[in-house]
């Protein structure tokens, strides 16, 4: 039998999930099947999932909850793994166009994945205009954050359309067997009883980092980091509902990288100030454009500096100022650039470690409490909100990839939305095209296609602005090209 308890910053994906507020990561990946002999069937995609999934333990494991919520749940291994409660089919309607699968993806992600089984689920999807083949994946966040879904990649998907034999011998089968509650209890209960030393251990480091990020406040000279709770409310900002929406897409890397040269920022800044662009003109056309800033928690990756840390979720978080009351789109990106800046300093000073040794300390019981009684009184609709949006920007492979032999063509990864924040805008860049994912809460954000829609002109206005010509037709890294 493998065990492995989840970290705490995994297990507090679980008790964030409520009937509205689904903890779970999705990505659409568009496949063309011209690239192999004959369309792939889909006993040939299943048996190549099925092939495949001993190389990432995760798609076998399961949750075991510890008795009376007195420790952090565990991984087991699966003793009743099934794949055929985890892979689906399905079929798109006429054209089979981008905003019919993210309408189905909109749907499935719509859905909590079921507990008592390894928690993902992937859908092959077929009927897609000009016969291509999308997968519609998704899993639990306790199971994976951006770097870890970017290795599990690897572990489906090629390099090359007819790759050699793989000589990754398939383990025997591993007996898997679910703990008694009573060896349950009693790891819990040691793990326990180190806590108070710990808890003060964490308290004497946080008290040190804050005083050091109250002295980078206090630092004229460095831009400032946006604070929770001082983002204006606005529409996307309300109690939410269990339904999404998905909307897609597209813009070129290259074209990102001559405005960063070109303004002395970085990728990410050029990113956050399309968003700016893109959400004040969604918010002027709702009439409803605050005079302050719009606030986005923007996770980070401290994989680099926690590699000896256990779990799934090695991230971190900033919370960055939009600008969306700014006209000019180039000094949105400035103002942008500044508050990154100061966030990532006083990022640094908290520790990258902070969140995740409070989140071991969290408790099971009171945390899932907590996260209840907040959507059932729909809280969120009472308080100046956290933030506003969350905005993630996942680098991607810049050469091609194929799934049982067909070249994958667009990416898009979806990230969840929790009460109060109904919109997260999720950036990955493969092949020279950054591919953007919209979720929103249905109710909350109804014209979710009209912030997809803005995301190229803001783009296209940047460049205008900056005097920049962008890519020509065709050329590496085109947004769309071969969809």
């Amino acid at each position: 039998m493998t065990t492995e308890r989840l970290s705490g910053l995994d297990a507090g994906f679980l008790y964030m999930e409520t009937p509205t507020s689904h903890m779970h990561v999705a990505m659409t990946a568009i496949f063309d099947p011209s690239t192999v002999p004959g369309v792939p069937s889909y006993d040939r995609l299943r048996q190549l999932i099925m092939d495949r999934i001993h190389l990432a333990p995760v798609f076998q494991r399961r949750l075991v909850q510890v008795p009376f919520g007195l420790g952090h749940p565990i991984w087991v291994d699966d003793p009743d793994f099934d794949i055929d409660n985890h892979l689906r089919r399905a079929a798109l309607p006429a054209p089979g166009g981008l905003r019919e699968l993210a309408e189905f993806a909109g749907d499935v992600i719509s859905r909590k994945l079921h507990r008592d089984h390894p928690l993902w689920e992937i859908w092959v999807v077929e009927g897609l205009e000009g016969g291509n083949v999308a997968l519609v994946a998704k899993m639990h966040h306790s199971t994976i954050d951006g770097v870890s879904g970017a290795e599990l990649m690897g572990v489906l998907f090629d390099l090359e359309p007819d790759p050699p034999e793989r000589d990754d011998p398939i383990p025997p089968r591993r007996e898997g067997r679910i703990p008694t509650d009573l060896e349950l209890v009693s790891q819990s209960l040691v793990a326990r009883a180190l806590r108070p030393l710990e808890i003060a251990r964490t308290a004497w480091r946080t008290g040190q980092a804050i005083l050091g990020v109250r002295k980078i406040r206090h630092d004229d000279s460095t831009g400032k980091a946006a604070l929770p709770l001082s983002a204006p409310r606005t529409s996307l900002n309300t109690a939410i509902s269990a339904r999404r929406k998905v909307a897609y897409a597209t813009t070129s890397l290259a074209d990102a990288k001559q405005l960063k040269n070109a303004l002395g920022v970085t990728v990410n800044d050029v990113v956050l100030g399309v968003c700016a662009g893109a959400l004040r003109e969604y918010l002027l056309n709702g009439d409803e454009l605050p005079k302050d800033p719009l606030v986005s928690i923007v996770p980070v990756s401290v994989t680099p500096d926690m590699a000896e840390l256990k779990g799934s979720n090695k991230v971190s978080a900033m919370f960055v100022g939009l600008p969306t009351q700014v006209r000019d789109p180039l000094e949105r990106v400035r103002i942008i650039h500044a508050g990154t800046k100061g966030a990532k300093e006083e990022h640094k000073a908290l520790g990258a470690d902070t969140l995740q040794n409070w989140a071991e300390h969290a408790t099971p019981n009171l945390f899932a409490l907590a996260a209840r009684l907040y959507t059932g009184m729909k809280l969120a609709d009472r308080h100046r909100p956290i933030a506003n949006l969350l905005i993630s920007n996942v680098p991607g492979p810049d050469f091609p990839l194929y799934f049982a032999g067909a070249e994958m063509l667009a990416g898009f990864l979806l990230g969840p939305v929790v009460d109060g924040i109904g919109l997260n805008i999720t950036i990955m860049s493969y092949r020279g095209v950054l591919y953007w994912s919209l979720v929103g809460c249905a109710r909350t954000v109804p014209r979710i296609w009209e912030i997809a829609d803005a995301i190229p002109a803001s783009f296209d206005e940047m460049l205008r602005a900056a005097k920049i010509e962008p890519g020509e037709p065709g050329e590496p890294g085109e947004p769309g090209v071969g969809l």
